[in-house]
């Protein structure tokens, strides 16, 4: 059985990381432009830092007996961001199969440790998401993000996730494109602190009209990039639309994304509290499967969260 079939078939809960690259630029020290850690992959020193980072959390995992969703270092990598980064496509989408291919030696050397580990390809939006204006239609979003999806049909990920998405038009543009690709896709929509999309529709509304337009595409939904108090709100409710969601990847901090924006200092918040938020949130969540972090977490976190969660979710 593939490590899909594993991840689609368990009820288990599942580990990912924390908040990649808060942590590689403001904890490791690290550059890059754009927040575009992907150009780091032909740094030997970054990616040392990348394995020592990612083993932090594998070593979670193994602790605890849970699977792991290993996400590429591919955020940055549609080919819309190709000219600010510098680079040619092509250089670009040979970023993203080098960050596959540095995925799959993690997994390798952790195979029997931690069982399954799912290679995930991390896909991120086409321009600034955080500014309505710029978001692109569905049509215009399947053809900015199939270039990179082919690379990861190509290398053969396991599962493809499009984190930080604010609009509909994105989401269902790299559904539609995933699945002609025949990738499992996962959509996970950030909201604000009113829990609406930067679009203004609710959680409710965007996952309802990305299920209408894609045929119910993604495999589940997620929450990144955003605190628990921000979205918590809506998820207290019995409506159909919350067993769709089956990922949360929080903010430790309580800041709007215009105040991250700003920030100079990394705000790391409390992992304790944040382990006790994710306890309460895998009760208002009843298909749950994955859980992490995302701007200002690490391993402390995610660990806690880990521990805190019910032993129905345990692996």
């Amino acid at each position: 059985m593939t490590p899909i079939d594993k991840f689609l078939n368990s009820e288990n809960l599942y580990l990912t990381d924390g908040g990649f690259e808060t942590w590689l630029f403001f904890v490791d020290g690290f550059e890059a432009p754009e927040f575009a850690a992907i150009t780091l992959m032909e740094d030997e020193k970054a990616r040392l830092a990348m394995w020592r980072y990612f083993e932090r959390f594998l070593e979670i995992a193994e602790y605890a007996g849970r699977g792991f969703v290993l996400d590429t270092n591919s955020w940055r990598g549609c080919v819309s961001w190709a000219d600010k980064l510098e680079l040619s496509r092509q250089d670009l989408l040979a970023l993203s199969g080098e960050a596959v291919a540095f995925a799959k030696d993690i997994r390798a050397a952790w195979q029997g440790r931690v069982e399954p580990i799912l290679i995930n390809a991390v896909v991120g939006p086409s321009g600034d998401g955080y500014k309505p204006g710029d978001t692109p239609t569905a049509e215009e979003a399947y053809k900015l993000h199939m270039p990179q999806l082919e690379v990861f049909a190509a290398h053969q990920v396991d599962m493809v996730s499009a984190l930080t998405i604010t609009n509909i038009g994105e989401a269902v543009g790299i559904v539609r494109a995933a699945k002609e690709r025949e990738l499992p896709v996962v959509i996970s929509f950030t909201v604000e602190t009113d829990g609406r999309l930067t679009t203004g529709e609710t959680l409710a509304e965007a996952i309802a009209l990305v299920d209408e337009y894609t045929d119910s595409g993604p495999l589940y939904y997620m929450v990144n990039c955003a605190h628990p108090e921000h979205f918590r709100g809506a998820l207290q409710t019995d409506a159909g639309w919350v067993n769709r969601i089956g990922g949360i990847r929080a903010n430790a901090s309580r800041l709007s994304h215009a105040e991250l924006d700003d920030a100079e200092t990394l705000d790391d918040g409390n992992p304790e509290e944040f382990g006790s938020l994710y306890k309460e949130l895998s009760e208002l969540l009843p298909n749950l499967k994955v859980v992490g972090g995302c701007c200002g977490t690490d391993h402390r976190h995610v660990g806690c969260a880990s521990r805190r969660l019910t032993s129905s979710k345990a692996a």
